[in-house]
């Protein structure tokens, strides 16, 4: 029950449960937020964590609350203004990233590719040139980024897509349809802002489809929210599901590097997503990146595994690995995939609970969430690499069984190339 273990030394533990018998706020951990002892800690983590949250507006939060409660004035209200300023702040961090300036290269997968004399061509170039995907003129869409893959793309994504999951429910993950239209608090729960001027959030109309509803822009937050308010046995965890979902992204960026497809409104994800332990999620954090590593190794693709340093990561991270991907065309590595160990950040705040026989309680799980594929930058990285001068893009020999034994792809012939034409009146 929240605040019970901190403010239940300070009142009658009777009246205690008799105020907040009917609130439903997540059980943040305030013994540690709240204790004064902790805030030069709590400081240094915000810092480093893009400076964002405010310990002292929490602490002052915190203060007039216990005040209110003790005089029964006012505590509702002043209950949700703490909570508010709860939520802000950061998960902690692991102590090895602590001392991360920048990202450290724990590994390199596959060597870069040499292309000799030919100078490899970007993404949008070859798709281009091969009739592959359309980004312009698309009608009714949300614009520069939306995009079509077209006939032989279309079907390397689907493969993409077949390849993962195969491997996925080889080591044993339970494969999960999700819902796209979540309710705002599970992603808010999750550690997304909903209403702030940066916000990645699609929010519906209220009007036309109800509060509080919104796009989801991972399949994690339906995952998440499929286990919120469960108690897990022992010795059923680690649970580890998987979700193919297309994730809907309201950012935008006028970054150079980020052009095309790299960053869009919407694209397909495979995600992973798992429930263990406390003493499970740091081994369980090495799996996810491990599995990355063999799903992405036999793509021929040049990678550098990374550790992420704090600013790099977000709210709920406690550590965080990225992969990056070298793409030829562009001259540039691209993020293509990353892990995080959330700890108990999602599952206080959703209510996720270990049963354990040891103790006479329960207590609160530990979530991670890794990206098996997302399509678009995997494409990027895949064509860029595996382009031939002679005008075709070589396929890599374990996807070729998910293209109908395609060795290569050509120019797609079958879908009329845009042509402009004037009308006249």
């Amino acid at each position: 029950m929240f605040f019970v273990s901190h403010l239940g030394k300070i009142m009658n533990t009777s009246r205690f449960l008799r105020l907040f018998s009917s609130v439903s706020l997540p059980d943040i951990d305030t013994e540690y937020y709240c204790n004064k002892h902790n805030i030069n800690e709590i400081k240094h983590n915000i810092n480093l964590r893009k400076g964002v949250g405010n310990i002292e507006r929490v602490l002052e939060a915190y203060n007039i609350f216990k005040t209110a409660l003790e005089t029964d004035s006012s505590y509702k209200k002043l209950q949700e203004e703490l909570y508010k300023e709860l939520s802000i702040l950061p998960n902690k961090t692991h102590p090895r990233v602590l001392k991360h300036i920048e990202p450290v290269v724990l590994n390199e997968i596959n060597n870069i590719r040499n292309f000799g004399d030919y100078i490899p061509l970007e993404f949008s170039e070859i798709t281009r040139l091969l009739n592959l995907m359309r980004t312009d003129k698309l009608g009714h869409t949300c614009g520069q980024k939306s995009y079509y893959f077209l006939g032989e793309l279309a079907e390397l994504e689907e493969a993409l897509v077949k390849y993962t999951v195969t491997e996925l429910l080889k080591r044993n993950f339970q494969l999960v349809s999700v819902p796209d239209i979540l309710h705002s608090s599970i992603l808010e729960s999750c550690g997304m802002n909903i209403n702030t001027d940066r916000t990645q959030v699609y929010s519906l109309d209220p009007h036309y489809h109800g509060p509080n509803l919104c796009l989801s822009g991972t399949a994690e937050m339906a995952l998440a929210g499929m286990v919120m308010n469960t108690a897990h046995q022992v010795e059923e965890l680690p649970l580890k599901l998987a979700s193919v979902s297309r994730c809907y992204r309201a950012e935008t960026s006028s970054v150079n590097e980020e052009r095309g497809i790299y960053r869009v409104h919407q694209f397909t994800k495979v995600e992973m997503f798992a429930v263990t332990t406390p003493d499970q999620s740091e081994s369980m954090l090495e799996y996810l990146k491990g599995i990355q590593e063999e799903l992405y190794l036999p793509l021929g693709i040049h990678m550098k595994v990374l550790d992420m340093p704090p600013y790099e990561l977000g709210a709920p991270a406690y550590r965080k690995y990225d992969i990056e991907a070298w793409m030829p065309g562009r001259k540039a590595y691209g993020e293509i995939s990353s892990c995080s160990n959330c700890t108990d950040y999602q599952s206080r705040r959703l209510n996720i609970k270990v049963a354990d026989k040891k103790y006479p309680y329960q207590y609160y799980a530990h979530t991670l969430n890794g990206t098996a594929c997302a399509v678009p930058r995997t494409l990027i990285a895949l064509l860029e690499t595996h382009q031939d001068p002679k005008g075709k893009i070589i396929l890599p020999d374990l996807l070729q069984p998910y293209m109908n034994g395609k060795k290569y792809i050509s120019k797609n012939t079958l879908t009329p190339e845009l042509k402009l034409i004037k009308i006249k009146r």
